[in-house]
């Protein structure tokens, strides 16, 4: 065991042990491991975070010191559902650092969520899915913090970003306040008339109190219930006109790396909990992961019969609860032919870039090393070392049985690399081009006149371009052009835009849909789309 650990500390980044005072730590710093020391009032503290959390929704006050930066009249309460156990210290936790000077921040960051990664023996489970998630769409940061409250450690925990207003700022470009939390705390009086037991699996109520059973939100925000009512009218009545009110691409992407990473503590498993809706400035609901700590298969129930064993799990159906009437974010969006193309090609993007390649693997074993030491010291810590130095490739616990991340995904990867689903050739798109103005012509161009290639026989292709960076997407078939000099499968494709004024940028990517899948253009499109000025054009 003192090898394996000494290994472990030896992986460590030399950055951990560099940290100058004189510089501020990043909240959120990758390569470091953080500190945060909390002073309650109360010596039984943990007793009394425990009886706010089942009795009330109050928080108890206290200081903070993060990263040495000591902050007064901060609150603080126990959170999390099947994360949260009664009569634990090491439990998840809200410090909310405005609680009585609502001014008051680190670095801009109101509020932390601090994980206890409860059934997670490697301790890696949400870091690891926020990062992969973080290539495809918004996702939370994450990273590691110690924890000790009246000078107590109570072990190291995992340091997550809030659900908030910085966070939709950031990645939204603007705060409406609009926003659903799939999965209630404390479930309020409801109507007798009200569907039981569907949590967030946004099924359609006619009585708007229904969904204040299954969904929550801050009692500071500026939530239109009618809003929730209106997407899930329009997804199970009139799910043709679905884009108007949610971002269909970004829902994909969700269920796709809840699938690929058996994360069935979300939408796609038993019980529709565990994510966000935010109503963004275009009038679309943005999905958003949370509480991933059950991630790759330490929950196991899909709502289908009892819970999977580890073969079951690794041969997880791409599919799943596509056939479900009850889950009709999964259901009515696969419906569409197209959409269920654009979802199978996530899956397998997700699967080729972050799977196959191993790059899960190392980037796993360098958290591990990071933590390894204060890992050890957690006198309140739920698994051994051993378990902890285990848990990457075997599976943990004679009754929980919770599968090692590789165990799982080297064998889940394969399988889903020869799906019959998933094999499928998509074509390649080449010969991007956009049309400027002449050497010798006088008139300005106002439109983007764009051109592209795709081969392997393609049925169409879109454009999806915007104008502003946080601008939704907007999609236009693409026109097929004859050509006689094109090679066999091959068809080339031309769209105009016109440009909204002399200074247009234009965002832009391409679909191109063959009888057998879909085909993205830049591959890395939800970060780095295509761009082009209309004044280069004219120049």
């Amino acid at each position: 065991m003192k090898k394996l650990l000494l290994l472990l500390i030896a992986i460590i980044p030399a950055t951990i042990f560099a940290q100058s005072g004189k510089n501020v730590r990043p909240l959120f710093d990758k390569k470091t491991i953080g500190e945060i020391r909390l002073t309650l009032p109360a010596s039984n503290w943990s007793d009394a975070l425990d009886s706010m959390r089942i009795y009330g929704m109050g928080m108890m006050t206290g200081t903070a010191t993060v990263d040495g930066v000591k902050y007064e009249g901060a609150g603080f309460r126990f959170r999390g559902d099947k994360s949260y156990q009664l009569g634990l210290k090491r439990n998840p936790l809200t410090i909310k650092l405005n609680h009585v000077n609502k001014d008051q921040s680190h670095q801009g960051y109101t509020s932390l969520k601090l994980s206890s990664s409860l059934r997670d023996p490697s301790m890696v489970r949400e870091v690891l899915f926020h990062e992969i998630t973080a290539n495809y769409m918004p996702s939370c940061q994450a990273n590691y913090t110690k924890l000790f409250v009246n000078n107590e450690y109570i072990g190291v925990f995992v340091n997550l970003e809030s659900i908030d207003m910085q966070f939709f700022e950031t990645h939204y470009g603007a705060n409406t306040g609009n926003y659903f939390r799939a999965g209630v705390d404390y479930k309020p009086e409801i109507p007798v008339s009200c569907k039981q037991n569907i949590f967030g699996s946004l099924e359609y109520e006619e009585n708007l109190d229904c969904y204040k059973g299954n969904f929550e939100t801050s009692p500071n925000s500026n939530a239109n219930w009618a809003d929730l009512q209106e997407l899930t009218r329009i997804l199970n009545n009139e799910p043709a006109k679905i884009e108007r009110v949610l971002d269909v691409d970004r829902t994909l992407w969700m269920l796709a790396l809840n699938n690929v990473m058996v994360n069935l503590n979300s939408y796609t498993g038993q019980h529709s909990i565990n994510y966000y809706l935010y109503k963004d400035q275009n009038g679309h609901f943005q999905p958003i992961h949370w509480d991933l700590n059950l991630a790759f298969g330490s929950f196991k129930n899909t709502g289908n019969g009892s819970d999977l064993d580890n073969k079951a799990l690794q041969n997880l159906d791409p599919l799943l609860q596509a056939d479900n009437p009850y889950k009709p974010l999964i259901s009515q969006l696969l419906k569409d032919p197209l959409y269920k193309k654009i979802y199978l090609s996530h899956i397998r993007q997700i699967v080729n870039e972050q799977f196959l390649t191993g790059a899960y693997e190392k980037r796993a074993r360098e958290l591990q090393g990071m933590i390894a030491v204060p890992f050890n010291d957690d006198k309140h810590k739920v698994y051994s070392l051993e378990d902890f130095q285990k848990s990457l490739r075997e599976t943990i616990g004679k009754k929980s049985k919770i599968p090692g991340i590789v165990e799982l995904m080297s064998k889940r990867a394969k399988y889903l690399k020869t799906h019959p689903e998933l094999t499928a050739l998509p074509s390649a798109i080449s010969e991007v081009s956009v049309q400027g103005r002449g050497k010798f012509e006088n008139q300005k161009v106002n439109s983007f006149r764009i051109a592209a290639r795709a081969d392997r026989f393609p049925k169409r292709m879109f454009l999806y371009y915007r104008f502003k960076d946080q601008g939704a997407y907007m999609s236009v078939p693409m026109n097929e052009e004859s050509s006689n000099d094109l090679p066999s499968g091959m068809k080339a494709f031309m769209v105009i835009v016109d440009g909204n004024s002399p200074d247009a940028v234009l965002d832009y990517y391409f679909v191109a849909e063959n009888a057998g899948t879909v085909a993205f253009l830049p591959m890395d499109y939800t970060k780095k789309p295509f761009k082009v000025k209309l004044s280069d054009l004219n120049k």
